[in-house]
């Protein structure tokens, strides 16, 4: 055994067998003592021991939290999905009722259809439609909106889908005149127009045409493609040229947000041709 060893194996015996020699109330002494001295470690952790367990509570509690919460949220995202359905359901609600309207008011018999198809790399110039051949609609007769003259149809497939070009249309050519004037024109889209209103522009006004913005322009009727009387739109302002004038026009259909439309069917009333013979 080591030096070290064998000295503290001496002490280790000399201090139990004094510690064995003490009275009772020496004994009593050092034990009050001793616990007087390792409370507060007793309660510090005591302290600890709650705190944990409250920790653990919180924890817990937050758990719980979270789930309801997370599930009030899956609530609130199917209530924002129902709460859109019914806001379109709205939305075509009102469609149909203006539609039904016009329906009623037009002096045109007409064959109501949707808009099911927009060209995207021309979106002011044709759209595709829901009805064509077995619903009776063939080509270059005249698609009405809310608001007046959309275009004309372009091609009509038995497949009763039917593809119309609209009035923004470089090639949809249209007879007008501007109200309260004597100035006839040649209504037609204007090439290049991507995004925003389109404008349209009229030609072959009179030199110094004495029109202002704001003035309503309609067809003329005239070579019959058009009845007369349509809204076309109102002139947004007046181009002057070397030998004519030119007017750029609003149209009065808002073409962006096109839905549904009208087709004239090819059996008007007898008065929209005495109308449009009249006009000629």
């Amino acid at each position: 055994m080591k030096p070290l060893n064998l000295i503290a194996l001496l002490l280790f015996l000399g201090v139990g067998t004094w510690v064995l020699t003490w009275s009772p109330h020496t004994v009593r002494e050092v034990q009050f003592t001793y616990y007087k001295a390792i409370t507060p470690f007793l309660h510090g952790g005591s302290g600890i021991d709650n705190f944990a367990r409250a920790f653990v509570k919180e924890v817990e509690h937050s758990k719980t939290l979270e789930r309801k919460l997370q599930a009030i949220q899956e609530n609130y995202e199917g209530l924002k999905i129902i709460e859109g359905r019914f806001l379109e359901m709205e939305r075509e609600n009102a469609q149909l009722n203006r539609a039904l309207d016009f329906r009623e008011r037009t002096p045109f018999k007409v064959i109501p259809a949707k808009v099911i198809k927009r060209q995207p790399s021309a979106w002011w110039d044709t759209v595709t439609i829901n009805r064509g051949e077995p619903a009776g609609i063939g080509p270059q007769l005249t698609v009405l909106a809310e608001g007046g003259l959309v275009g004309r149809v372009d091609k009509s497939f038995d497949t009763d889908v039917a593809e119309v070009v609209l009035v923004s249309d470089e090639s949809c050519q249209v007879s007008v005149y501007i109200e309260g004037t004597p100035e006839k024109g040649i209504l037609s889209g204007q090439p290049g127009q991507f995004g925003g209103d389109p404008l349209l522009r009229v030609r072959y006004l009179s030199k110094n045409a004495a029109i202002q913005p704001g003035m309503r322009v309609l067809t003329t009727g005239s070579g019959r493609l058009f009845p007369p009387d349509i809204m076309v739109g109102t002139v947004v302002r007046r181009i002057p040229g070397s030998y004519e004038d030119e007017a750029l026009v609003k149209p009065s259909v808002d073409l962006h947000n096109l839905n549904v439309v009208f087709v004239l069917t090819g059996d008007q009333p007898n008065e929209t041709g005495d109308k449009a013979e009249d006009k000629e």
